[in-house]
């Protein structure tokens, strides 16, 4: 381990732990958009500069944070979720942590975000969201307006899922992630940036949030990262009275 944190790998896929200075017992489980990776010594969460802003502010303020690959662009592929599950009890198993966590997704880590809540909600403490994907459908139906994002889009669902591009174009409906619309039992807060064009917010975050009591939406400006850590911080120490 260099610097408090670790490389490891999981199944095919690498993962990464990075452990804080002065832990406060909490840990927060990221799970990256499509343009997420994590390598042997590395991973978009160390080498892009927003990202890292985040990863270091949660660490400043004591959370172990981990990760993973996932299968790269994996559109919340049961593969994908079933690998985050268990990079959690892995992670438990290590660490001395709080066993209710906090979540942060970023796009499509959404999709694995929502089902995570349906299949271990016990485990889980909040939810942080930015500009996520929410309705897979309803955002493969947005981008056929964009041909060569609509051809990426497919090829890559095709290969999660496990399906022939054919099937997704027209029979995906029944193994697209199923959209809970109802209110959930665990708080969510959504970030949505106010310059974000690949999953627009009328049929993701406003559908989501609208008259469900436990989710709050808030806009931000995509610059201010250091606005945006410390909002998100805040948002996960308001759910850690309850132990």
């Amino acid at each position: 381990m260099i610097h408090n944190q670790l490389f490891f790998q999981l199944d095919t896929e690498w993962s990464a732990l990075h452990l804080p200075e002065r832990p406060n017992g909490f840990g927060v489980l990221i799970i990256g958009d499509q343009n997420n990776f994590v390598e042997e010594n590395s991973s978009l969460w160390t080498q892009n500069y927003a990202r890292s802003q985040i990863l270091n502010y949660l660490k400043e303020k004591g959370y172990t944070v981990f990760y993973s690959n996932l299968y790269g662009p994996n559109w919340g592929s049961s593969d994908s979720i079933k690998l985050a599950a268990q990079l959690y009890h892995v992670v438990m198993k290590r660490e001395i942590l709080n066993k209710r966590i906090h979540i942060l997704a970023e796009g499509m880590g959404a999709l694995i975000a929502m089902q995570l809540i349906n299949r271990m909600s016990e485990n889980i403490r909040s939810v942080a969201l930015l500009n996520p994907c929410i309705d897979l459908l309803a955002h493969i139906e947005n981008e056929k307006e964009h041909k060569f994002f609509y051809k990426k889009l497919i090829k890559e669902i095709a290969a999660s899922y496990q399906l022939s591009e054919k099937e997704v174009e027209v029979n995906f409906a029944q193994y697209a992630p199923k959209v809970n619309l109802s209110s959930p039992t665990i708080p969510i807060k959504i970030w949505q940036s106010t310059n974000e064009k690949t999953y627009i917010p009328e049929i993701h975050s406003r559908k989501y949030q609208n008259g469900n009591k436990k989710v709050t939406l808030s806009y931000h400006v995509s610059e201010s990262t250091f606005a945006f850590s410390q909002s998100v911080c805040n948002f996960f120490y308001e759910q850690e009275h309850e132990l």
